[in-house]
């Protein structure tokens, strides 16, 4: 059996730019070091800011443009795949008179190669009251629903993309389930309350229900007086088993994935074909 080597990465990421990316370069390179082929940055790992997004991905989609060659270039000077958790990026919808100041969290894959292969826009929004210092979250303040699955063929697996809030959301996994997903990729922020009660819980219920390996990158600390994240970065398998994991801080966490070990689970217990409804979205 073939193992291949997977990597989440855990951030405290601030509101400098340049000191958030020169840990991105630090954790990346070591998860490589360590045989990672397959790294899965956290969500708004190169700006936290809620309100930095706009200006950011502003510059995103221009000539200017930093985060994205940065990930690029370090996606194929390592000779990995990168899963930029999440990017603030402007396009023509988001210039409009009907979203003005607001831009898509982006989800990006980048090869060995450092092409960009893939972006998922982040389609479940955190408007929600959670009883912690902040109270209060509103991402459509921010950011545009997204509205499209999306799973992308790598070395690895077939790859399929979520950001955070999406991860409350069984539907939506199960249409990545019907395009015969082997790896979901989480990057996330998950607000200290919510992530100690909730996050491993729903990880492990996403890759025991469409068999399949699932990647946590969550933030993991104090980023503010008002805002604190849940950590528990995590690499599951199909049986729900937890291969690795950690506490809060910065760091990575790795292990080996293997499709043929996911491929017995699933003829042993072969839910795809014997599922009796199908998943149609409005």
């Amino acid at each position: 059996m073939k193992n291949s080597r997977v990597a989440a990465i855990q951030m405290v990421s601030g509101n400098n730019l340049n000191l958030n990316l020169a840990a991105v370069k630090r954790l990346v390179t070591s998860a490589a070091q360590a045989g990672a082929g397959l790294v899965v940055l956290p969500e708004t790992f190169a700006m936290f800011s809620a309100k930095g997004q706009y200006s950011l991905g502003v510059q995103e989609v221009s000539n200017a443009a930093v985060v994205r060659p940065f990930i690029a270039a370090l996606a194929k000077d390592l000779g990995i795949w990168i899963v930029a958790g999440s990017i603030p990026m402007a396009d023509g919808k988001a210039n409009d008179d009907r979203d003005n100041n607001k831009v898509y969290s982006a989800s990006l894959v980048f090869n060995t190669q450092g092409q960009e292969v893939a972006r998922y826009n982040k389609m479940h929004l955190f408007d929600v009251d959670v009883a912690d210092q902040q109270g209060s979250y509103r991402e459509s303040d921010t950011f545009l629903f997204g509205d499209q699955v999306v799973v992308v063929d790598t070395p690895f697996g077939r790859l399929g993309l979520s950001v955070c809030y999406d991860l409350r959301f069984p539907e939506f996994y199960r249409a990545m389930f019907a395009q015969s997903v082997d790896i979901i990729a989480v990057p996330a922020a998950f607000t200290l309350l919510t992530g100690q009660a909730h996050w491993l819980t729903l990880l492990r219920a996403r890759a025991i229900e469409n068999q399949c390996y699932v990647i946590g990158a969550n933030q993991g600390g104090e980023h503010s007086a008002k805002r604190s994240t849940s950590g528990g970065s995590v690499i599951i398998d199909g049986w729900g088993t937890v291969l690795a994991d950690m506490a809060m801080g910065e760091g990575y966490v790795a292990a080996d994935i293997n499709l043929e070990a996911l491929s017995e689970w699933r003829r042993a217990m072969p839910i795809h074909q014997q599922q009796r409804f199908n998943v149609v979205k409005n």
